[in-house]
């Protein structure tokens, strides 16, 4: 049995016919950008998250990096992130001529420890920017309370994390803004790059827009130095179709993710923890493995795709060298990078697939 790491085709069958009337409707209109499928998009997305705005973008990095910009940081600023993530956080950072200082996760669930964060505060220290990794919900009310006491910003990074929740509320919905990724492998994704901020701050709002259309509020008038960075009208009616079952998507992702943890049972594999007051998405199912590579191609041998989240640390990655923090700096992240393995999990996974998965593990 052949069982690719993810496959969009169980969720692109069902929506067909929605997808090509989207596609249609857009065609019809001849508007490809800043239109009336945008706006809805934008308000239907808003109304999910549970915030009064919502901003497109052109991608998730987009997102975080006009978030940043909008709150004002830039050169000689740093920026918390976690050591243990996509690089693009950091990148985000880095755009806007800040600096990203990497505080380590809780190895348990992979997302920033905020037991660390105050002792990587500066001065220079404007903005956390936890992220909520894999799908599951950041410990948001000490980090929440370390931001009030410092008087910084927060800026969620909501990547992987559409729909998880936090006791109760769902990511996004604590900081001054969050960026959104809607990649095509995301839990919502478009049929190409998008991204969005969310907001509850009108003029936060306004000037993200502003920000991602050249710096301008209306056409020729530039109030910023901006960037082009906005959703358009088709991947925007894309994900409209796609958005009424992101709920469904999201339960049977936890189903298969259910499966995993309860049958999955070979010492050698760390399966992921999930706190109890959250309730995560599983945009990846992480396990670790002292014998990582072995796994990988024990499964691989067998059909299964698999996946490394992520192999080379940022801080380790020949682009941010500058930053001169030397390996074994941070050991948490370097310790996940070596050993975490993702396994399959997409929407429509059948339960031979599942059992082939688990058995396949199981025998390693």
């Amino acid at each position: 049995m052949r069982i690719p790491f993810v496959s969009f085709i169980p969720l692109e069958k069902e929506l067909d016919k929605d997808l090509r009337a989207a596609f249609d409707r857009v065609l019809a209109r001849s508007w490809y950008i800043e239109g009336e499928e945008d706006k809805a998009f934008e308000q239907a997305f808003a109304d999910y998250c549970g915030v009064k705005y919502a901003v497109g973008t052109g991608n998730g990095l987009d997102a975080l990096m006009l978030a940043l910009k909008a709150l004002g940081i830039g050169e000689g600023d740093e920026v918390i992130v976690p050591s243990n993530t996509y690089i693009a956080t950091a990148l985000a950072v880095t755009y806007v001529g800040a600096k990203p200082v990497f505080v380590e996760p809780v190895i348990d669930t992979f997302n920033i420890d905020p037991s660390l964060i105050e002792e990587k505060i500066t001065p220079a220290t404007k903005a956390i920017m936890p992220v909520h990794l894999y799908g599951q919900a950041c410990d948001m009310d000490p980090v929440m309370e370390i931001a009030e006491k410092h008087d910084l910003y927060v800026i969620e990074d909501c990547a992987q994390a559409h729909g998880a929740t936090y006791k109760g509320r769902k990511a996004g919905t604590f900081g001054d803004a969050a960026g959104f990724s809607f990649y095509p492998g995301k839990n919502l994704g478009a049929l190409g790059d998008a991204g969005a901020v969310v907001t509850n701050n009108k003029d936060l709002a306004d000037k993200v827009r502003a920000l991602g259309n050249y710096g301008s509020d209306y056409k020729y008038h530039h109030i910023y130095q901006g960037n082009n960075s906005r959703l358009d009208e088709l991947q925007a009616a894309f994900l409209a179709a796609k958005l009424p079952l992101l709920d469904k998507v999201n339960e049977d992702r936890r189903r298969i993710a259910k499966a995993y943890s309860e049958g999955i049972t070979n010492d050698k594999v760390i399966l992921p923890y999930v706190r109890e007051d959250c309730v995560p998405v599983w945009h990846i199912y992480a396990v670790r493995c002292g014998e990582r590579d072995a796994l990988e191609k024990h499964l691989n041998d067998l059909g299964i795709g698999t996946n490394k989240h992520y192999p080379i640390p940022i801080h380790l990655q020949e682009c941010y060298k500058d930053l001169g923090i030397a390996q074994g700096c941070l050991p948490i992240a370097e310790q996940i990078s070596a050993t975490e393995l993702s396994l399959p999990l997409y929407y429509g996974m059948t339960d031979e697939q599942i059992r082939f998965v688990i058995d396949s593990v199981n025998s390693f």
